[in-house]
């Protein structure tokens, strides 16, 4: 289950689906705004808080829900990030957890029990700081997750978005092989 950043189903959330399912996973890129394609992430922003943030989440749970059966593993970009992280800690048969561009809140009673979860963010990252990012993983590890994060000097916050400003395609590349090793362990 891939959920989109504050860009909407931007042409990068279609090429990464083609890409995974290229490699033989099945991948659901729900599109949680209405078929609105923001043109900037200010634009995202103030697209997210009309819709609002508890709607955006109630869109993703309910595209989440006839899949979860199957094992998924939950992967966002920035606000997608999020969102993967909140459903995932609610899905005890998830498989894993990709993290792109973006975490969330780690609940003080969340359990996750080994749960392989990848982190790829930049370095330095507007949107998340680095004293946020190691409360993040010490979170997680408190909560039984099997954390890995990988950081990209340099790039911008959604570096993997070709056509936007952040965009870097070495750190990409870079992430792309990572994540595909990471998809091929679980399975």
């Amino acid at each position: 289950m891939l959920f989109h950043s504050v860009l909407g189903l931007h042409p990068t959330v279609e090429e990464t689906a083609e890409r995974l399912r290229s490699a033989g996973h099945r991948v659901f890129t729900p599109d949680l705004f209405d078929g609105r394609t923001p043109e900037s992430v200010e634009a995202g922003v103030e697209l997210k808080d009309e819709i609002g943030q508890d709607e955006i989440l109630r869109r993703a749970i309910a595209a989440a829900a006839p899949h979860s059966d199957t094992g998924l593993v939950y992967a966002g970009f920035s606000l997608g990030a999020w969102l993967a992280q909140t459903i995932a800690f609610g899905d005890e048969k998830a498989r894993g957890l990709l993290l792109l561009h973006g975490t969330g809140e780690v609940p003080d009673d969340a359990a996750v029990d080994g749960l392989p979860t990848q982190l790829h963010v930049a370095d330095p990252d507007a949107y998340e700081p680095h004293d946020w990012q190691t409360v993040w993983y010490l979170r997680m590890r408190e909560a039984g997750a099997d954390v890995e994060v990988f950081r990209y000097p340099g790039a911008g916050h959604l570096y993997t978005h070709r056509g936007v400003p952040d965009h870097d395609e070495e750190a990409s590349t870079r992430t792309w092989r990572v994540v595909g090793d990471f998809l091929r362990e679980l399975g």
